[in-house]
């Protein structure tokens, strides 16, 4: 029997209330449909409520997927309105870069702030494309840079952006999914699009995924790691761009500039008599990514998740998430022994 046929049969028996032909048709799709969520939301954790809440409205509304469209399709219909619905509680997530001014050299992170922070996005649940373009797409729409550019855009210029660019849908099927005239659609993917030129650094993806350059990568990480782990300031800052930025959400403060960084790890981070760290390797929205651990030996436990972004053979970017409740989603372990 052709995939086609099996997905007929299976789209029929859903439809009588087949609950485990239901799952084999939605569980293909859950991990796009939480990319998509993701790309849509900001947020690891509202994305998992997104796809949880979609392919429930689509259980409960499964008689009335006429077949006009891919059974897909109709689940990023129903996943993209779950996503508009938060949006509309919850318009945008931010980056501590966006919530103020960079800190004065010298200047201590400030107490947590109860804002809408950007997450990290796990590897882990990203399907590795066969085709090397689509590859391409999906790196450069699910970087944190993207993520925060897009979170400028209207909910329904988001939405078309990411069906259109992110997803390669013709302009039909986004109207049909968003309920919009073809012509409202383009009109609004040429409005998203300026925005997000305006919004997007000119240098992203400048060093280019040669086989030197990952070689590079690899030395570049693995010289950060151990400086990080011995508290090596001087040749951790060796790492960094004269431009690099450094993040901490849910701290809004951040540092800005090789100085300010290096004043940063030195007085604070790693500061006589601070707690040792650990790193663990894993990777966030397609760039280098480390669980970090404090603590002496089998008493560290989750710190941060450290996205880190390079630029030219130099660390450009700094992220440390510190939302120890997402280690499990990184495959991180809950401590080090």
């Amino acid at each position: 029997m052709t995939s086609i046929g099996l997905d007929q049969r299976l789209v029929a028996a859903a439809k009588t209330g087949d609950a485990a032909a239901f799952s084999a048709l939605v569980e293909r799709h859950r991990a796009e449909l939480q990319v998509h969520a993701y790309r849509m939301l900001g947020s690891l954790e509202d994305a998992q409520d997104a796809v949880q809440d979609a392919l429930l409205r689509a259980w409960r509304s499964r008689e009335t997927y006429d077949g006009r469209s891919t059974f897909r399709a109709w689940l990023y219909r129903i996943t993209t309105n779950a996503c508009l619905r938060i949006l509309e509680r919850r318009p945008r997530r931010l980056l501590p870069y966006e919530a103020g001014p960079a800190a004065e050299l010298g200047g201590r992170p400030v107490p947590p702030a109860d804002l809408p922070w950007l997450q990290p996005y796990p590897d882990l649940l990203i399907d590795e494309s066969p085709e090397p373009d689509d590859a391409v797409v999906t790196r450069e729409t699910i970087e944190l840079a993207f993520l925060a550019a897009i979170q400028h855009l209207p909910p329904r210029q988001r939405a078309v952006l990411i069906l259109r660019d992110a997803l390669d849908w013709p302009a039909d099927d986004t109207a049909a999914v968003l309920e919009m005239s073809p012509a409202a659609v383009n009109s609004a993917l040429q409005r998203a699009r300026a925005t997000m030129k305006e919004r997007l650094p000119a240098a992203r993806l400048e060093w280019d995924a040669t086989a030197d350059a990952e070689d590079a990568e690899r030395s570049l990480l693995q010289t950060y790691v151990e400086a990080f782990e011995r508290h090596d300031d001087r040749r951790l800052v060796a790492l960094l761009r004269e431009d690099v930025r450094l993040a901490m959400p849910p701290h809004p403060t951040w540092y800005a500039g090789r100085e300010a960084v290096a004043a940063f790890l030195a007085g604070v981070a790693f500061a006589p008599g601070s707690a040792p760290h650990r790193l663990v390797p894993t990777r966030a929205n397609r760039h280098p990514a480390f669980g970090v651990y404090r603590g002496h030996g089998p008493n560290a436990r989750p710190f941060a998740i450290n996205v880190v972004q390079i630029e030219s053979g130099l660390v450009a970017e700094m992220h440390f998430f510190k939302y120890t409740e997402l280690f499990p989603a990184f495959g991180l372990p809950g401590t080090l022994g």
